[in-house]
């Protein structure tokens, strides 16, 4: 995965080259120093791929290891804004979307038995998912009565042990949350669900198909999938990005760029909207999703450059997730004490080959033109609104700051004059196919699509060339 950045220069393979972005806590200490740590802790502690995938920590289980606990309870005695937000819908009885959820969380927090039960009688409610009932099961065990304990263990033991499970992102992931809270309250079907997500979903379905250049994991399923990473790394030690660790590195800065770059108000605060392939009035439990999605990557990983740049996007109040489905995600992800780098720091240009994704904005304003491909899609967003653009209807290439865009159906012959740091795409070719490509005063080469149907040239810089693909 490649980024285009304002200090970098396109390679002569057609891709991106950036030089080191973002300073990191970890640039600043002995590297031997850091390469002995990291084999410490992985001699020590961690599972290998191929031993069974076993369960040995005590409740709470879900997200609330110790070191988060601590956290969220010194945000409860500090009163901070997210904190004040939460108790208080909980406190005057708002309507919670995920009642068992929130109440559930609060207990954790504030040790109210009245929010428990109220957590554990929505779980036992008729219409309950997996995945609450999990978290209640899990936080609540202290509140549990012998009957509950039962019936809360048959729902899960059900849930995880259907005959034809269900590999949608979000499915996998409320029955890992129920295999891991109930691991060792009945006899095999945890293990036997961890061990199958483990070898055949996540080894033998997602691995390979990422490898292969499919884009599996759609920014809808990325906060699931961070519940996921989160619960299995926390409680197994296996840390599931290491598979394909060039599609993880960058995700958090795809996430940014892939915002359409207007504010969209709601009636509960402002949102970021995510591109999609067909864009409309938006989703806001969607939008909220996204922003708990990114709250989630700065926690799993909180040394990365990527995510620092992440956490100065996350910290501006004014984007606090403050409405009834929300607030408890908004709470139980947000670290305001993590150092966080200014996103005007991440590129303008992201360019994905081996996804064949692409994003361009004019600048980070919430005014800025904005150009995206990705699954097919191919959009523009400028003056409030965004509109999907036709190859074959096209002329003139899409002009941005730092990139040019060229449509593949419809301008196999143009003329572009760069600037030092411009980028060269064109986009909507076929996808993988070889082609042909000839410059002024250089020799035709060929040069292969990408997985989406992308090429980046490389083309001269300060003056005036003609360029012809075929």
């Amino acid at each position: 995965m490649r980024i285009r950045q304002k200090t970098g220069r396109p390679d002569a393979g057609g891709g991106t080259r950036s030089k080191a972005r973002f300073p990191t806590p970890r640039e600043c200490v002995c590297p031997l120093f850091c390469l002995l740590l990291a084999l410490s802790a992985s001699l020590l502690g961690a599972q290998t791929s191929d031993e069974p995938v076993t369960i040995s920590t005590d409740h709470p289980r879900l997200f609330l290891r110790p070191g988060r606990l601590r956290l969220l309870k010194r945000e409860r005695e500090r009163k901070s804004a997210r904190w004040q937000q939460f108790e208080a819908l909980i406190a005057g009885n708002a309507p919670m979307p995920e009642r068992a959820f929130a109440n559930a969380l609060y207990y954790q927090i504030s040790g109210s038995a009245a929010a428990g039960q109220q957590a554990i009688a929505a779980a036992l409610a008729p219409g309950s998912d997996l995945r609450q009932q999990a978290l209640v099961f899990d936080w609540c065990q202290d509140l549990l009565s012998e009957a509950q304990r039962r019936d809360l263990s048959a729902r899960l033991e059900k849930g995880i042990a259907g005959a034809a499970p269900d590999d949608a992102i979000a499915s996998v992931r409320s029955r890992v949350l129920a295999a891991v809270a109930l691991f060792d309250h009945i006899p095999q079907a945890p293990q036997r669900e961890l061990e199958r997500v483990v070898r055949t979903w996540w080894e033998g379905k997602m691995v390979p198909a990422l490898k292969a250049g499919r884009h599996v994991v759609p920014r809808d399923d990325a906060y699931a999938l961070l519940e996921l990473l989160h619960v299995m790394r926390d409680n197994t030690n296996l840390d599931l990005r290491e598979s394909v660790p060039r599609f993880f590195k960058d995700f958090p800065i795809e996430h940014l760029l892939s915002y359409y770059p207007a504010v969209y108000p709601g009636p509960d605060g402002d949102y970021y909207i995510g591109a999609e392939r067909q864009p409309g009035e938006p989703d806001l439990r969607i939008a909220a999703l996204s922003r708990a999605s990114e709250l989630a990557m700065v926690a799993y990983d909180t040394n990365a450059s990527e995510s620092q740049v992440l956490q100065g996007w996350l910290m501006h109040d004014k984007f606090i997730l403050r409405g009834t489905f929300g607030a408890p995600y908004e709470f139980l992800w947000a670290n305001p004490y993590q150092p966080g780098l200014s996103y005007y720091l991440a590129p303008l240009v992201y360019y994905n080959p081996d996804f064949g994704r692409l994003f361009v904005r004019s600048s980070w304003d919430d005014s800025a033109k904005w150009f995206g491909y990705f699954d097919g899609a191919m959009q523009l967003f400028e003056d409030g609104h965004a509109s999907t653009v036709s190859p074959q209807e096209a002329g003139a290439p899409i002009a941005m700051d730092e990139a040019v865009v060229c449509l593949g159906q419809s301008a196999r012959k143009f003329r572009v004059k760069l600037n030092e740091e411009d980028a060269v795409f064109i986009v909507g070719l076929e996808p993988r196919r070889t082609y042909q490509v000839e410059i002024d005063d250089e020799e035709m080469f060929e040069t292969a699509a990408d997985p989406g149907g992308i090429v980046a040239l490389e083309v001269p810089r300060g003056k005036d060339v003609g360029v012809r693909i075929k």
